[in-house]
This record gives C-alpha cells, sequence and structure tokens, in this order.
C-alpha cells in the first residue's frame, strides 16, 4: 500500500553553514568592524549577539537570507524577545524541528475535511499518509503544499 510521511525538520548541516555564512559576513562588513558581534549554535536554538539592537537586527535579517541560500525555509525560525545585557544585545532564535500535538492534528483534519480516500495517522513527529491509489497521495501532498502552515512541510519516505 503506497504511503509517505509527513515531517518537519532542519538539516543540521546546512544550518551550522548558515551560522557561519552570517559569522563570516559579520566580520567583513565595514559597518560591524570593531564591533563584538556574532551568532551562536547550540543544537536547533540560537544566540544572536551585539552591541546595538539595530545591528541585531541586521544580523536576524542576515540569518534568514543564509537560510534560504542554505535551503532551509525561514518559517522555521522563531525570533525571541531582546535582551539587554551590560553593553550587549542578546536575542534568541529557535528552529522549529518535527511536528508538534496541534500542528499534527491540524494536518490530520485537513485531510479529512477534503474526502479523499486516504488515511492519516500522527506517529510522534510525523504524519504517515497511506492510501491505495499513488495519486491520492499526490493530491494529498498538493493540498498541503497550497495551504498556509506555521511551519515547513517536506514529504519523505514516498514508497509504491
Amino acid at each position: 500500500m503506497p504511503s509517505f510521511d509527513i515531517v518537519s525538520e532542519v538539516d543540521k548541516h546546512h544550518l551550522t553553514n548558515a551560522v557561519d555564512q552570517v559569522n563570516r559576513t559579520v566580520t567583513n562588513r565595514f559597518d560591524f568592524k570593531g564591533v563584538d558581534a556574532e551568532v551562536e549554535l547550540s543544537e536547533f536554538s540560537l544566540v544572536v549577539r551585539a552591541e546595538v539592537d539595530m545591528q541585531v537586527d541586521q544580523m536576524v535579517d542576515m540569518l534568514r537570507s543564509a537560510l534560504i541560500k542554505c535551503d532551509i525555509d525561514p518559517l522555521a525560525m522563531e525570533v525571541g524577545e531582546k535582551e539587554q545585557s551590560g553593553k550587549q544585545v542578546k536575542v534568541g532564535v529557535t528552529l522549529k524541528n518535527g511536528l508538534d500535538k496541534e500542528l499534527s492534528k491540524k494536518i490530520v483534519k485537513l485531510i479529512k475535511d477534503e474526502k479523499l480516500k486516504v488515511q492519516a495517522a500522527i506517529q510522534g513527529e510525523q504524519v504517515r499518509v497511506t492510501g491505495k491509489k499513488r495519486d491520492d497521495l499526490q493530491q494529498v501532498i498538493a493540498l498541503l503544499r497550497s495551504k498556509e502552515l506555521e511551519q515547513p512541510l517536506q514529504f519523505n519516505n514516498f514508497r509504491d
């Protein structure tokens, strides 16, 4: 029986490349000369540090464009509140990895409301869709791509 998985994943290697690209750009830009500014990465959370909030905003924009260049959807990025500590301004950025229960339920409801001949089941941080025909599965993929969800989706493990 044909099936596929709906997931939301961020490739760790591409994320590391994007962060390195931003840090290299900051060291080479004229308006950041002599400024203590950098992006720190730990797992799927980032800390953007600079001396002024305008610089932090610029670095978040640089990070967003670097993520796009590294094939990571910027919808996965969740920017936190700015914090002033001493003469540094910090902002936390987390990348959504995996589907949470609410979004999984929303996806299953969207699929069931279309009344396609497929079954959708939540399995941890992914949703498995199975059906008798490959065309029905492709309709589900087209449906989900047309919807504006709060997180980027990938479709993998497509099996006939």
